[in-house]
């Protein structure tokens, strides 16, 4: 099994994030890619949410979230940048990890990286959404990142790694438990059909900018597809056909009153 890295077009994707700079495998090149892609490409399950399969191969993760006008959930960002990473040159471990949020002992559901740069090892996650890295930040115990009005830190917990954003443990994982392409296959089925996966229930999208998290909840109650597609792309980044939207326009009405 392999992770078919060459099906990926570097420079298409790298013109997509907007970045131009160098191509070392430098702790300055992963800190300005990670950055690109994060403030380039939402977070978001639409998908899920319309009952269509999620890929993980990589030619359609590029066909989607670098020329299809979309954005993704954790294993279509990290498995894409995970690609991005080693044809740039960087050696980088996949890793799954296990969502916290006040939770303990949920299914390994969340796909995170270790990458080595610049003779640091670091945590590059680029699909958290909510509240997730901007940046990678150092993978050692104490470790702490800055970014904007985010602040995150890296601790132990027993034989876990552990992310913290303030106060919030986000997730956690064992940096010795080898994964393969199969086990990203059925953690990601799982986030995408099983009846207790959030991302099956709630539209989740977000886009990030410099100093802000824009998320669907910001965005105003529309009436029509039109509007709703309209606002998913100028606000989000997102770009969905209007039959789509007309299928998610239910969800989002009913989570608006839900809200009010």
């Amino acid at each position: 099994m392999t992770w078919n890295i060459e099906k990926l077009d570097l420079d298409t994707y790298l013109a997509h994030v907007g970045y131009d700079g160098p191509r070392d495998p430098t702790a300055e090149t992963l800190r300005a890619v990670h950055r690109a892609h994060v403030l380039a490409i939402p977070f978001e399950n639409l998908d899920v949410v319309l009952g269509r399969g999620i890929s993980l191969d990589l030619g359609s993760l590029q066909d989607k979230m670098v020329t299809g006008g979309r954005g993704g959930y954790c294993h279509e960002h990290n498995l894409l940048f995970a690609a991005v990473l080693e044809r740039l040159g960087f050696p980088l471990t996949r890793h799954l990890a296990r969502i916290r949020l006040g939770r303990r002992h949920l299914p390994r559901s969340h796909a995170t990286l270790t990458v080595e740069a610049s003779g640091t090892r670091w945590l590059a996650d680029v699909g958290f959404g909510g509240d997730g890295l901007v940046e990678p930040m150092p993978f050692a115990d104490g470790a702490t990142a800055e970014v904007g009005p985010w602040r995150w830190r890296l601790g132990r917990d027993d034989d876990f790694w552990v992310l913290h954003h303030g106060d919030v443990e986000l997730y956690a994982f064992r940096e010795d438990e080898p994964h393969y392409p199969s086990d990203f296959e059925v953690a990601n089925y799982y986030v995408a059909t099983n009846p207790h996966s959030p991302f099956v229930h709630h539209v989740l999208a977000q886009r990030t900018t410099a100093d802000a998290r824009i998320r669907v909840e910001d965005i105003p109650l529309v009436s029509t597809a039109q509007e709703l597609a309209a606002a998913l792309r100028d606000r989000l980044g997102i770009d969905i056909a209007e039959p789509d939207a007309a299928r998610l326009l239910p969800r989002l009405a009913s989570r608006h009153a839900a809200d009010s």
